[in-house]
């Protein structure tokens, strides 16, 4: 058997989204409800579904080649490992998560300095520790093992708790007071690992295939043509990533331009580029952008 990259998946809430990233990389992962050892098309990677909240250990201990997991989990085991790459996705948003104090809506603390002597229901315990004693704060930190918005006011004063968009905090009748901490998802390799030239190689690729899928997402290119008399006021409506590619065509007073573009723009430019003389546009999706 050669070289095999031991590589740690997250199980859980990122379980879906990373499988999916992974795909539009170009690594189908076929995972199974009974099982934490999904097969992968990809003979040189062992893939292993682990809570993300116990990843980073494995990591640094070299159990695990590499993982994907929060950058919040590292922090909070204290670990020493390479981050390879950070990428910004999550369940439901491509944004940063937020590990976030919430007090009762009826409660009258307002400031991190009331949390004195308080008792705080966490799972990122360390880290929540961390952040009240820099700031002069004493007080009674418990680990939560899960429905952690359930345990105020009757088990807590207060959470610190994960966060997208706030809404499941809302809905259980919480406040935001402070924001702790914003974390992405990143990519750690262990120490070993990485100085290992064929591990590290192998690491490299699979970011920079993550990452280009990630951009490619967010991406479409466009096709079009123009009178050349024109070029001048078609190009000055585009925004590429570098610039634009233009060719000839048969017909010496027309020609082709290609052009990468963010998608959210597409719907704006269009119109523009109507106005400004071009025809034939095509919009079209793409699967990855590596820079």
């Amino acid at each position: 058997m050669g070289d095999v990259l031991k590589l740690g998946l997250p199980a859980g809430s990122l379980q879906q989204a990373t499988l999916d990233l992974l795909g539009r990389a170009g690594w189908k992962v076929r995972a199974s409800r009974r099982s934490y050892y999904p097969g992968i098309d990809d003979a040189e990677i062992e893939p292993i579904l682990m809570r993300p909240q116990e990843m980073p250990r494995y990591v640094e201990s070299g159990v695990l080649d590499a993982g994907v997991c929060g950058r919040d989990w590292v922090l909070e085991n204290g670990v020493d490992v390479v981050e390879a790459a950070s990428f910004v996705y999550a369940k439901q948003t491509s944004n940063p998560v937020r590990w976030v104090i919430a007090v009762p809506d009826a409660s009258p603390m307002k400031t991190v300095k009331d949390l004195a002597g308080k008792r705080i229901s966490t799972e990122l315990v360390s880290v929540t520790r961390k952040y009240l004693a820099e700031r002069g704060v004493e007080a009674d930190i418990e680990f939560s093992w899960g429905a952690t918005e359930a345990k105020v006011p009757r088990f807590a004063d207060a959470i610190v708790e994960l966060t997208e968009t706030g809404s499941s905090l809302r809905a259980n009748k919480l406040r935001i007071m402070e924001t702790i901490l914003e974390s992405v998802t990143v990519f750690v390799a262990s120490r070993e690992a990485w100085a290992d030239e064929w591990k590290r190689a192998k690491i490299e690729t699979l970011t920079m295939m993550i990452q280009g899928a990630m951009l490619g997402s967010e991406k479409v290119g466009l096709k079009m043509n123009a009178p050349r008399a024109k070029l001048d006021e078609v190009l000055a409506c585009v925004q590429a990533l570098n610039r634009p590619t233009i060719s000839s065509l048969s017909d010496e007073n027309w020609v082709a331009i290609e052009v990468v573009m963010n998608e959210a723009d597409v719907r704006k430019l269009i119109p523009s580029l109507r106005a400004a003389g071009a025809e034939g546009i095509i919009e079209y999706p793409l699967n990855k952008v590596i820079l």
